[in-house]
């Protein structure tokens, strides 16, 4: 006789209506239907069941740069905004741009993350991409085709060439695409014009020109309705929740909490992303937090980046119960989606899926910066409704339930070339 599961989830209520019994046995769903004993049940018949989120963009800093946020501290963040992976960027200090730095970006997740996690590979000119590919990167970028914090723009020719040798070994190229003007960056306006939409449209068509080996192209937080369209002509789109829910008209002009790269839009060009929405294939949130203070500088030296690991889905699902969106769409681009373009095993309800869940309430509250878990103890989205969920699984394991935290068993998700040694 099979032992009992480790977990049901009681009358869930699936996309399309039927309402069924998840059973979770090893880690994964083990059936969706009538159930049986198990050593934890939970009803929800009350609860917004998603499976969990994969956030295929975050800076987790760490190292020297831990007052902004370290691995516990952000997978914490993670795991009360349902997200159980994250695909961490290399534009750290030091960047993930050798093998040895990659192995020991991992040593420092496996020792601290609550949640499971992904390292990608930086992109220069002498990234030995092979070698990077073979130790375990997920996918290659966040790849700068324009300099960001942290980040040093490649030319032409070089991101051809790298796109050749990421081609060869058969995965992801990320890239960040945007065009810089000279001039003074004195506020929010101005960031957002010498970062302009025109630009950043310019620098995708510039990448897929680039990319005569055929490579396969994510288009990392495109920001504007023309940029989003351009980019599903030549890969996969990504959007944050801060280009959909935050124009910079919404701050005051000299306000850095709003700084981010790409700029935070106009209010009309906020709206028209939405008009896009269909063509968006995932939602990221580009967790790029700095503290408090930093934010505080004069406007030109304050850092480009905000948190929103932990609001992502939650607003997300706010805009779901205003009936702005689906809750099919919010699972596709935030859980679906990203593992598939990742080759990451799925979440879901069915038989041999990944048993990571997060279980939402009803009900919206205002975001409250006093109850998020970053480091960089402030949020640009204050104020807004979103969504937070009362628990989360992974693995099977209730990891974050009202408030608190357990440490489960996350995993270390590995690019299809790893080769341990």
């Amino acid at each position: 006789m099979p032992s009992p599961c480790s977990l049901i989830l009681r009358n869930v209520s699936l996309v399309g209506g039927r309402v069924a019994d998840i059973s979770v046995r090893e880690g994964v769903v083990s059936h969706a239907g009538a159930s049986g004993p198990a050593d934890r049940t939970i009803d929800c018949s009350d609860l917004l069941v998603l499976p969990a989120a994969v956030d295929m963009h975050v800076h987790m800093r760490g190292g020297t740069q831990s007052a902004k946020e370290d691995w516990e501290s952000g997978s914490r963040s993670a795991l009360a905004g349902g997200a159980t992976v994250v695909v961490d960027q290399p534009n750290t200090i030091p960047p993930i741009s050798s093998p040895d730095a990659l192995h020991a970006r991992v040593y420092e997740a496996r020792s601290h993350s609550l949640c499971s996690f992904a390292i990608n590979s930086s992109v220069t000119f002498d990234t030995p991409v092979k070698g990077m590919w073979s130790a375990g990167a997920l996918a290659f970028g966040e790849t700068f085709f324009a300099p960001s914090s942290y980040g040093e723009a490649l030319s032409e020719g070089e991101l051809r060439t790298a796109l050749r040798e990421i081609h060869a070994c058969g995965a992801l190229a990320t890239v960040h695409a945007e065009e810089v003007a000279d001039g003074n960056d004195t506020d929010l306006v101005s960031h957002d014009r010498l970062r302009s939409a025109a630009g950043e449209l310019r620098a995708v068509e510039a990448v897929r020109q680039c990319n005569s080996a055929g490579c396969r192209l994510h288009f990392c937080h495109m920001s504007t309705n023309a940029s989003v369209i351009a980019a599903a002509a030549a890969g996969s789109v990504e959007v944050t929740p801060h280009h959909l829910f935050l124009s910079h008209e919404q701050f005051e002009p000299t306000d850095a909490l709003g700084k981010v790269n790409p700029p935070l839009r106009s209010e009309k060009e906020r709206r028209d992303l939405w008009a896009a929405w269909d063509a968006i294939d995932v939602i990221a949130s580009d967790h790029a937090p700095h503290t408090r203070a930093e934010k505080q500088a004069p406007f030109r030296d304050a850092p480009a980046g905000i948190p929103g690991v932990e609001t992502m889905v939650p607003l997300l699902l706010a805009a779901v119960l205003e009936k702005k969106i689906s809750l099919a769409d919010v699972i596709r681009k935030s859980s679906q989606a990203p593992a598939e373009l990742l080759g990451i095993p799925p979440a879901g309800f069915s038989p041999g899926d990944r048993a990571d869940f997060a279980l939402y309430p009803r009900s919206a509250l205002p975001v409250d910066p006093d109850t998020l878990h970053s480091r960089c103890g402030f949020s640009p989205f204050e104020g807004l409704p979103a969504v937070f969920p009362r628990a989360v699984v992974l693995g099977g394991e209730v990891v974050y339930e009202e408030g608190e935290f357990s440490r489960g068993s996350p995993a270390w998700f590995a690019g299809k070339g790893f080769f341990p040694r």
